[in-house]
């Protein structure tokens, strides 16, 4: 909800092989999930590339298969600063 919000907000597109779960706090600290298997099989089924997980679910991906896990791009946060930079960083796009 806050990234969809903030590309409202600033007009700025949200790369569309991405994909993220999970809960932020207030401070922007990044809560742990569950379903980290199933979200990643869902997530390649609908052909995204990049998935951002809590920073504690690391371990929990990494007890995945290797082919549950081929041909993604994984990033593990802990602040909502570091989503930003993923789904903003590199793209200057306005939405028209």
């Amino acid at each position: 909800m806050i990234t969809s919000l903030l590309s409202l907000a600033t007009k700025r597109l949200v790369r569309k092989d991405l994909a993220m779960t999970g809960e932020v706090t207030l401070t922007g600290r990044i809560l742990p999930i569950g379903g980290v298997k199933e979200k990643t099989i869902a997530a390649r089924r609908s052909e995204v590339k990049t998935i951002i997980f809590p920073a504690a679910n690391r371990r929990d991906f990494d007890e995945l298969a290797d082919n549950v896990k081929e041909g993604l791009d994984v990033y593990f946060v802990d602040d909502y600063s570091q989503i930003y930079e993923l789904a903003f960083g590199s793209n200057g796009h306005s939405q028209s």
